[in-house]
C-alpha cells in the first residue's frame, strides 16, 4: 500500500510541473513563431495564441490546478505516508506522539523538495528551452482544463481585476518590439553564428536609414558633379571623360540655375556615332525633396523620377546635394572602394585603443560604434557637426570637447570644415 501512496503523490507532483511548463511554456513563447505556425495550419498554435491572448484566465486555471495539486499531495502525504511512517519509528522505541512529529516533517519535507525538483525547476528550465514547441504541444490540453474550470477561473479572474483597480494598476498593454530588442537579439545571433557578421551590418545600416533624413545620406554638393550646358563642346567631351558616375546634373552657368540632369551613355552615344551631342535636348527633370524629408519617403520618391536621381534643397531652395540609389546602398552595405574616390569617411580603432574619425562620418553610425547617446533633437548628421554642436564655435586643430566620457579632440582642419577627429576615453 505504501508503494501506491507514494506513487499517487509522485503523479501529483508530475502533473504540478507539466502546469508549471505549461504556464512558462505559453507565456514566453514568441508571439511572431505561433502566428507563423498558425498560418500554416497548426491547430496546436492557434492555441496558444488564444491562450496568451487572455492571460487572465489561463494563469488563473494553472494556478487553481497547482494550488489543488499542493494541496492534495501535502494532505495525502500528512494524513497517509506519514501515519505509516511514524508507526515504523515506532519500532525504534521512539514515543508515538515523537514519531508522529518526526515522520510528519520528514514527509513534508520530502514531498516539498520533490515539489520544488520536479513540480517546477525542471519543468521550467525546460520551458525555457524551446517554448514555443512546447506551447503548441501543451495548449490544447490547457485550452480543455480551462473550459473545465471556467467558472472557478471568470470568478478568480474577475476578483483579480477588482484587485488591481483597487491598487490603480492598469492592465498591461501589448507593447510592441523596440529597435533596441532587435540590436540585442541580432547581437545574440552573431554571437552564436545565426547571422554572419556582415548580415548584422547591414541589418544595422537598414534600421538606422529608418531614423534618418536624405541631409544625412546625400552625396553633398562639394562632391556634386555638373556639365555647363552652354560651355564649349570640348569642355562638355573632358567633363564626360572625366565623370566617374552615369549621371550628371546640368545647369546654365552655374549649378544653382540647374536644368536637370544628363546619362552620361548619352551623351557618349551621340560622340560614338560621329555627331556632337546636343546637350540641352538630352536634359531631363529630376525631383527636388527637401533636405529634412525622410530617407524612406526618399526612396518612394527615387523610384519615381526616370533619373533615379533627386536634387537636395534647404529651405531657401538652395542645392544642398543630390541622392541616388547608390547613397541607400552605401548607406546599408557600406561604402565600396573607388581608387578614384580616395578615403571613404570611417571611424579606424588604433592599437592604443583610440579612435581616428573622419569629419563627414555619419554621427548615427558612429553613436553605434563608440556606444554614444546623442540628442534627441539634434540636428546634425556628421561627426564634424557633432563637434560644431558641443564648440558652439568655429573649431579650429586642438578643439576639445568631452561627452559622456569620450574626449574629442580635432586634429585636422580642411579650411573650415573638421577633417579629422581624434575619439578617446576620458581619463585614459
Amino acid at each position: 500500500m505504501i508503494g501506491v501512496e507514494l506513487a499517487i503523490v509522485l503523479a501529483l507532483i508530475v502533473f504540478n510541473g507539466i502546469l508549471a511548463l505549461s504556464e512558462l511554456a505559453v507565456v514566453s513563447a514568441r508571439r511572431s513563431r505561433l502566428q507563423l505556425l498558425a498560418e500554416a495550419g497548426n491547430a496546436g498554435a492557434k492555441a496558444a495564441l488564444a491562450l496568451a491572448a487572455q492571460p487572465g484566465r489561463f494563469l488563473s486555471t494553472v494556478q487553481i490546478g497547482i494550488t489543488l495539486v499542493g494541496i492534495l499531495a501535502g494532505a495525502f502525504g500528512g494524513a497517509s505516508i506519514a501515519d505509516r511512517f511514524g508507526d515504523w519509528l515506532e519500532t525504534f522505541g521512539l514515543s508515538m506522539r515523537t514519531a508522529d512529529t518526526i515522520a510528519f516533517g520528514l514527509v513534508i519535507a520530502f514531498i516539498t523538495y520533490l515539489s520544488l525538483i520536479i513540480g517546477e525547476l525542471v519543468p521550467k528550465q525546460v520551458a525555457l528551452r524551446d517554448p514555443e514547441r512546447i506551447a503548441v504541444a501543451v495548449a490544447r490540453p490547457m485550452a480543455l482544463l480551462a473550459r473545465l474550470a471556467s467558472p472557478i477561473v471568470y470568478l478568480l479572474d474577475i476578483s483579480s481585476k477588482a484587485g488591481l483597480w483597487l491598487l490603480r494598476v492598469r492592465a498591461t498593454r501589448e507593447t510592441g518590439v523596440t529597435d533596441e530588442e532587435i540590436k540585442l537579439l541580432i547581437a545574440e545571433a552573431t554571437r552564436t553564428g545565426v547571422v554572419e557578421p556582415q548580415e548584422r551590418e547591414m541589418i544595422s545600416g537598414v534600421m538606422r536609414l529608418g531614423d534618418r533624413s536624405v541631409r544625412a545620406i546625400m552625396t553633398p554638393r562639394r562632391d556634386v558633379e555638373w556639365i555647363d550646358i552652354d560651355a564649349e563642346p570640348a569642355e562638355i567631351r573632358r567633363r564626360v571623360r572625366e565623370s566617374r558616375h552615369t549621371l550628371l546634373l546640368a545647369g546654365r552657368g552655374t549649378i544653382d540655375e540647374l536644368a536637370g540632369a544628363i546619362g552620361v551613355k548619352d551623351v557618349l552615344d551621340a560622340y560614338l556615332d560621329g555627331r556632337e551631342a546636343d546637350i540641352a535636348s538630352l536634359v531631363k527633370p529630376v525631383p527636388a525633396v527637401p533636405d529634412s524629408t525622410e530617407a524612406l519617403e526618399a526612396i518612394r520618391i527615387l523610384k519615381r523620377s526616370p533619373m533615379r536621381l533627386a536634387i537636395v534643397v534647404d529651405e531657401h531652395g538652395t542645392l544642398e546635394g543630390v541622392v541616388s540609389p547608390d547613397d541607400f546602398l552605401e548607406a546599408i552595405a557600406g561604402d565600396f572602394a573607388d581608387a578614384r574616390d580616395g578615403d571613404r569617411p570611417r571611424a579606424t580603432r588604433r592599437e592604443d585603443g583610440t579612435w581616428l574619425i573622419d569629419g563627414l562620418f555619419a554621427i548615427d553610425e558612429l553613436a553605434e560604434t563608440l556606444s554614444l547617446p546623442l540628442p534627441e533633437d539634434r540636428d546634425y548628421h556628421t561627426a564634424a557637426g557633432f563637434m560644431l554642436a558641443l564648440l558652439r564655435r568655429m573649431p579650429e586643430e586642438g578643439s576639445i570637447v568631452e561627452w559622456d566620457g569620450w574626449r574629442f579632440e580635432v586634429i585636422d582642419m580642411d579650411g573650415r570644415r573638421v577633417d579629422k577627429l581624434l575619439a578617446k576615453r576620458s581619463g585614459n
